[in-house]
């Protein structure tokens, strides 16, 4: 196992040590890929101090063995409650916990009515508090993830023009992601122009673009397992007067934002900044979400830069600051960069222009 997986092996370990947790069983799709590399759709790890074994059925076992060399590999053919209880007598294991954030009621009721161990304990976030901090070899893979999605914009630019539909460039940039490497979008593309601009989270749709719109793009790439984030607004015409001083404002916020931004900061200490400066500006009542979010193998994790982010940033953190101003019946503006949150400063992963685009 390469040494990355030992050293968050050893993370869980700690952690149910200091919890009085004999074992553990993983089983969000998320949490085992970072645990172990397994990418399948079905798998549960069972995790105690001298065992890591992965569970999985006869369509996974060869690349589970593969992608995940120094786990223990079994294959369960009938119920996995038989094999998690095989493993629960022969290692002792008294205390059990299990992900209750992402276990359904009905999963827990059998847990608890099949399950031999003594008792059964939340595990809560562990496994998210484990994931906030990236490493190195994470950030490179998110690296390139954010490569992806900076060139999938320099590509869709010369695809915008009159007559063609939001879902047209949606597909167009989603292809390119295939194309540059990327197994596909990180979430569902936001294309929203003209008045739909005024909607945050505009998917795209039939509207066909129009000249003198702004167009919001809002998009991502899944690499390797990892997400990117990044939003940029383009005009094609001659821009609206107003959404062009919409702009200019936005485009401070976001560069006070990555001023602001550093290790120690509480999420909501840099949100409250970039917030008083929109308000000052005359629009704090058009920016009704938070300045930014965690991304890795999600595309929202903690920690959030928002009213209620209550985490201090600390170095190898992921996050994103995307600034927004949303009026109905005009339109909207949002700019976003993914960053790493470092010692001093952060170190800006978007690298796509923000200067006002005129197509």
């Amino acid at each position: 196992m390469p040494d990355i997986y030992k050293n968050r092996l050893a993370g869980l370990r700690a952690k149910m040590k200091q919890n009085n947790i004999d074992g553990a069983l993983i089983t969000e799709r998320v949490n085992y890929m970072y645990m172990s590399g397994f990418t399948g759709s079905s798998a549960i790890l069972f995790i105690d101090e001298n065992r890591a074994a992965l569970l999985t059925d006869f369509r996974y076992v060869e690349q589970a063995a593969s992608q995940a060399p120094d786990y223990e590999i079994i294959q369960y053919r009938g119920g996995q409650v038989d094999e998690l209880n095989r493993l629960i007598e022969e290692d002792g294991i008294r205390s059990l916990s299990f992900e209750d954030s992402h276990v359904t009621y009905a999963e827990y009721s059998e847990y608890r009515e099949k399950l031999k161990a003594a008792e059964l304990t939340p595990l809560g976030r562990v496994l998210e508090e484990l994931r906030i901090i990236k490493d190195e070899s994470e950030i490179d893979v998110i690296r390139q993830a954010v490569r992806i999605a900076d060139n999938v914009f320099s590509h869709i630019l010369e695809y915008i023009k009159p007559g063609v539909s939001e879902i047209e460039l949606a597909a167009e940039m989603e292809h390119e992601m295939r194309r540059e490497g990327a197994i596909g979008p990180s979430f569902e593309t936001i294309i929203a122009s003209g008045l739909r601009a005024s909607m945050p989270h505009g998917i795209a749709s039939e509207k066909k673009i129009e000249a003198g719109d702004i167009i919001t793009l809002d998009f991502g790439a899944l690499y390797k397992g990892y997400c990117s984030d990044m939003t940029r607004t383009v005009f094609l015409g001659k821009p609206n007067p107003e959404l062009a001083r919409i702009y200019k404002i936005v485009l401070e916020a976001n560069q006070l934002g990555l001023d602001t931004v550093k290790s120690g900061m509480m999420g909501r200490e840099v949100d409250a900044t970039v917030r008083k400066f929109i308000s000052d500006a005359g629009f704090g009542d058009n920016f009704g979400h938070g300045l930014g979010h965690g991304v890795g193998l999600e595309i929202h994790e903690d920690p959030t830069l928002s009213l209620r982010g209550n985490l201090v940033l600390k170095e190898g953190m992921i996050v994103t600051v995307e600034p927004g101003i949303y009026v109905t019946g005009l339109g909207g503006v949002r700019i976003e960069d993914m960053v790493a949150v470092g010692a001093d400063k952060v170190s800006i992963l978007t690298t796509s222009t923000k200067e006002m685009i005129i197509l």
